[in-house]
């Protein structure tokens, strides 16, 4: 069942939705690119399903009908799909040659930004699935520039709350999550906005499976240390540094965003936690 326009959720975990005016060519891009990565949720599917190849009609283009997210709709109706570990998907990438490929995992970026971590990671594992979520509009249309001319098989983007995600995923279908460089909401009064809560973790501990790794930094002292005393305090959790070498410095496999580089708060700190 497709989930439609969730609940609201009791309060706002992020900014504003739309900035300065977008140019021509982004707007372009919105309208075009997008419907065909974006994220068509269904409660309960499994999240390598968002990954099939695109509906194709008698000439090999998507058909008309299902020209949106390219085989991320599933038909309701046609009863349960079958097990992910024995379908092909189509596509270019796959280390066997023969024009097929696997999605074997599913990944979640919660807040992506300008897109360059998503596409990075999404480049770098062909084979995993990605999943970006972000609500400002101009930073969709800025991943949507970044991978105009090269859009990979294996990204698809939600413009809006990761919560709606998070809550329509079944259990244990994660391989990592990652909240890199999140608002820090430094007022006091605002601490209750920030992502990471109590609560926030039992939720990715649900559809994270044991083993998958949740991935946080910031720049902010004062988030890094809110994140640390839930993240260590929470029972299905382990905070996986061996020394401080582990935390500040950017680990090899972590691509740099345009706002790390930026360092506005300070050093930035790298957290990776085990899913237990």
């Amino acid at each position: 069942m497709d989930i439609g326009v969730s609940e609201p959720f009791p309060r706002k975990l992020y900014g504003r939705r739309k900035g300065p005016k977008l140019s021509a060519h982004k707007e372009d891009l919105r309208r075009t690119l997008l419907p065909r990565v974006a994220l068509n949720l269904q409660t309960g599917a499994d999240p390598r399903f968002y990954f099939l190849p695109p509906p194709c009609g008698e000439a090999g283009e998507p058909s008309e009908a299902k020209r949106s997210g390219w085989g991320a709709v599933l038909d309701a109706d046609a009863g349960p799909p079958p097990d992910p570990s024995s379908l092909r998907f189509a596509g270019s990438t796959s280390p066997q040659g023969g024009g097929e490929f696997f999605v074997d995992d599913v990944w979640l970026e919660i807040g992506f930004g300008a897109g360059e971590h998503l596409l990075a990671l999404a480049r770098a594992h062909p084979r995993v699935g990605l999943i970006g979520a972000e609500p400002y509009e101009a930073g969709v249309a800025k991943l949507l520039s970044h991978m105009a001319g090269d859009p990979p098989p294996n990204i698809r983007l939600h413009e809006g709350d990761a919560r709606d995600i998070i809550a329509a995923l079944p259990d244990a279908c994660l391989g990592g999550v990652f909240i890199m460089f999140p608002d820090p909401w430094p007022k006091t009064r605002h601490h209750k906005r920030r992502f990471i809560q109590t609560e926030m973790l039992d939720r990715l501990a649900r559809v994270m499976r044991s083993g998958a790794e949740l991935r946080f930094a910031s720049d902010d002292a004062g988030y890094t240390a809110w994140t640390l005393e839930r993240a260590t305090a929470h029972p299905a959790f382990a905070w996986t540094a061996a020394g401080p070498s582990d935390f500040t410095t950017r680990p090899r496999g972590w691509p740099q965003t345009r706002y790390e580089a930026k360092a506005l708060h300070g050093p930035p700190v790298y957290l990776s936690f085990a899913r237990l």
